[in-house]
């Protein structure tokens, strides 16, 4: 089987990180996240995990030009290049997409699909409120879901615009969820041969 490389998105509580753990267990993607990138980057001291701890050390966000450079190193591992990838939390920005497709090309590999996995944002309210935590707080989830609606919206139209886009319903148990992303990723794999 060929490697499949993916995007996935998906609100705060959409379910988003349950799905991507069952998605690559089934295909066999490198599951890419932008903390476990970070970390990994800081702690093997590669020259952008070097610039984003300086960055982190001050308390501020790490700039795009760092996030994708750590992408860009990841993307160029060995077991990315066998296996394909699951990219969760990045991009993050236009900028960031915008460098990813850039990254993609200079390493030959293309993107496969960008999965948005669609809850409403009355029910991942209801989720991340149950689930109990301090953070937790209607105002705080408010503003996380504003913010993300906000930096995600546009990243939803630029891949859309690049024919490699899917909404997925996100309703219903974790199993139906993965039956309608695992039907999706088959067809397009089928596709590509």
């Amino acid at each position: 089987m060929k490697p499949i490389n993916l995007i996935i998105f998906g609100r705060q509580g959409s379910g988003k990180g349950t799905q991507s753990l069952m998605v690559t267990e089934e295909f066999g993607s490198v599951h890419i996240s932008t903390g476990d990138m970070l970390r990994a980057a800081i702690e093997q001291a590669t020259e952008f995990g070097l610039q984003a701890k300086t960055v982190m050390d001050r308390g501020e966000l790490v700039s795009d030009e760092v996030i994708s450079g750590i992408v860009a190193e990841r993307l160029g591992q060995s077991d990315v290049m066998q296996q394909g990838f699951l990219l969760d939390g990045v991009p993050r920005t236009l900028g960031q997409a915008e460098s990813l497709i850039a990254v993609l090309e200079g390493l030959d590999l293309s993107l496969d699909l960008v999965l948005n996995l669609e809850v409403p944002i009355d029910e991942v309210t209801s989720r991340m409120m149950s689930r109990g935590r301090e953070d937790d707080t209607e105002e705080a989830i408010a503003r996380r879901l504003g913010l993300y609606e906000q930096e995600t919206a546009p990243l939803l139209e630029f891949f859309s615009e690049k024919g490699v886009f899917e909404v997925i319903d996100g309703l219903g148990s974790e199993t139906e969820v993965f039956e309608r992303l695992n039907a999706v990723i088959t067809r397009v794999i089928s596709d590509k041969k």
